[in-house]
């Protein structure tokens, strides 16, 4: 079923409102699979893991309920929120406030609605397969 939704030619447009972790996040019409739009609120999470499960496994209960609190909000700011260079990595194409969300979806819409996918069987693929007709 995976294989089939990477290789599905409709437009793939994702919104993260809240947290988008692990696996999860990247079979969920990521830019990793070919996913075309992808917009993210300022309240959106994007991480390997979350924070909370991320300090359990690298303190191991080391840590006072401050300091890990504390160790919670650092992790989060630094590699969970979406101002952290997401939209330069590539992750997402731009942060959105959810009042533009309405006119954000209509663009992307408009913008693949001649989407045209190649073959996935070819090899001279080098970092999309979807192409755009004017």
């Amino acid at each position: 079923m995976l294989y089939a939704f990477c290789e599905a030619t409709v437009p793939k447009i994702t919104v993260i409102t809240r947290k988008a972790y692990g696996g999860a996040y990247c079979v969920m019409s990521s830019k990793h699979i070919g996913g075309d739009v992808n917009y993210v609120y300022p309240t959106g999470e994007i991480a390997v893991m979350g924070p909370e499960g991320a300090v359990n496994i690298l303190h191991k209960g080391k840590l006072s309920e401050e300091k890990r609190a504390e160790v919670v909000d650092d992790y989060r700011n630094t590699f969970a929120s979406p101002f952290i260079k997401l939209p330069e990595l590539g992750y997402v194409d731009e942060i959105i406030y959810p009042k533009e969300t309405r006119i954000k979806l209509i663009q992307a819409l408009e913008l693949t609605q001649n989407k045209s996918k190649t073959n996935s069987s070819e090899k001279t693929r080098e970092y999309s397969t979807v192409s755009y007709k004017v």
